[in-house]
């Protein structure tokens, strides 16, 4: 056992800092990344709005 511990001291605490977030490396990549996601969800409402107006064209 480490001596610190009998006499009920506390570890030295470490220096190690974590590396801080790129910030301006990732805030450019936020709003294409949306607009992707916005023009995808467009897509597949217009896809699903195709299939629906096709199916009530072949029942007509």
């Amino acid at each position: 056992m480490c001596a610190r511990r009998l006499t009920g001291q506390a570890p030295p605490m470490t220096t190690h800092r974590s590396a801080k977030p790129l910030t301006g490396l990732a805030q450019p990549v936020e709003r294409p990344v949306t607009a992707a996601l916005v023009l995808a969800v467009v897509a597949g409402l217009a896809w699903t709005g195709g299939m629906v107006w096709t199916l009530l064209g072949w029942q007509a």
